[in-house]
């Protein structure tokens, strides 16, 4: 487990954030024992309270030195450290009044965490301990003389005082430390969710490749009969009518042929050069200049770019490739007015493509992107969307899809900047 995963590990953000709670608490703990010393209003056992301030000194700051290094925080150390809490608190009760001391209803405020970080089986022990002591300081406990101050006119119970005091502290501690606690434990959860999913995908991506790997080979010889024959067909036929028909099949033809040896070549630069940085402007003509030769019968029209410096972005075979078969989506939604736009912020690139198709039916609207799902029916294979996808997202990107009113899909590729370095159009 490497150092960055250590810190995003919410058990271990989680002990940080119990820390700084017992340090605050500490630091109030210790603000109420000095003032009740200078004060002389309370006569406590002074060597016992000090003792147990200074344990819980000792433990935040050795807890802290173990932080420091890369070791994983269990379950089991984190309940035992809210064990220590309340044993500590135990401590300061039993020698400053056991139950008729304002601050015992603290015992909620780390069961609260346990209850919200721990599983079961750890917050019903701490539940069973806090019941425990609470119980026990019921018998035993140095009792501690309470009176009542002046205040507005009247006097108050200095207990109320300090069962104000406790509340609005628990409160605090509560809403800022535990919820945040429980979102750790939220956030971690999602994040492990996206990569079993995200696992899942490359399962599927592994067994698409192999499957194509095997077809590109299996292609390459009917492919070069055809070419043949095409060229004879031409020879024997010289009919201008079907010369014209011979040419567009030629063409064709040999788009296949370079698409394979182009899968070929992209394998091979992925291993030698993973990725390279392009303007977004000069790969997005690329590819529409590319994508043109595939399907000469489509109309698409490029929407003006903004004005300012256009920035880069990541390319590789595989984003390319996304690109291609979301045109071709398009394209086979509604070949005529299809309109393609390039825009940008400080930190995304967004193309956009609308076409004039019938749209996106609802009853499958979410769960596009899932492999083997198509809306053509017989002629599509469900591949196009979820390798898009999953090229897309493997650089930070995401792809949505969104029905419009006025009829047609609008796709919405959003990939990150790659760099700072900006080009001039």
């Amino acid at each position: 487990m490497s150092p960055n995963t250590l810190a995003l590990s919410p058990s271990r953000q989680n002990l940080w954030r119990l820390i700084l709670i017992r340090l605050l608490v500490l630091l109030a703990q210790s603000v109420s024992v000095l003032a009740a010393y200078l004060s002389g209003w309370f006569p406590l056992p002074w060597g016992p309270l000090l003792l147990a301030l200074g344990g819980s000194a000792l433990v935040s700051i050795l807890t802290l030195l173990r932080l420091g290094r890369g070791w994983p925080v269990t379950s089991l150390e984190y309940g035992l450290q809210l064990l220590f809490d309340m044993f500590i608190h135990s401590v300061l009760l039993y020698y400053s009044g056991g139950p008729t001391n304002p601050f015992v209803s603290y015992y909620l405020v780390p069961l609260t965490i346990a209850a919200a970080t721990l599983p079961w089986f750890f917050t019903a022990v701490l539940a069973v301990v806090a019941v425990t002591s609470y119980s026990a300081l019921l018998v035993w406990y140095e009792p501690l003389t309470a009176f009542d101050i002046p205040l507005g006119g009247g006097l108050v119970s200095l207990h109320v005082i300090g069962m104000w005091l406790n509340f609005a502290m628990s409160a605090g501690l509560i809403s800022l430390f535990v919820v945040r606690m429980a979102d750790a434990l939220r956030q971690h959860a999602e994040r492990l969710a996206e990569r079993r999913e995200q696992s899942i995908r490359d399962a599927q991506l592994l067994g698409i490749a192999s499957v194509a790997a095997g077809a590109a080979h299996e292609l390459s010889t009917p492919l070069s009969t055809m070419s043949v024959l095409l060229k004879d067909l031409s020879k024997d036929y010289p009919e201008p009518e079907l010369q014209e028909d011979l040419a567009v099949l030629q063409e064709q033809v040999r788009l296949c042929k370079e698409s394979l040896q182009h899968m070929v070549r992209s394998a091979e630069d992925n291993r030698r050069q993973p990725e390279r940085i392009e303007p977004a402007d000069s790969w997005l003509r690329a590819m529409l200049a590319r994508w043109q030769l595939m399907r000469p019968e489509v109309s698409w029209q490029w929407q003006p770019l903004p004005a300012g410096d256009v920035p880069s972005l990541q390319a590789s075979p595989e984003l390319g490739q996304a690109m291609l078969n979301l045109l071709n989506n398009a394209a086979d939604a509604c070949a005529e007015g299809i309109r393609i736009s390039l825009e940008w912020d400080q930190r995304f690139i967004t193309l956009r493509i609308l076409d004039r198709g019938p749209g996106v039916p609802l009853h499958i609207a979410e769960q596009l992107g899932t492999a083997f799902l198509t809306t053509k029916g017989k002629k599509g294979f469900g591949l196009g969307l979820f390798l898009s996808q999953a090229a897309v997202e493997r650089i930070g990107g995401t792809v949505r899809l969104f029905n419009q009113d006025e009829g047609g899909t609008l796709t919405e590729v959003i990939l990150p900047i790659a760099q700072e370095i900006r080009h001039e159009r």
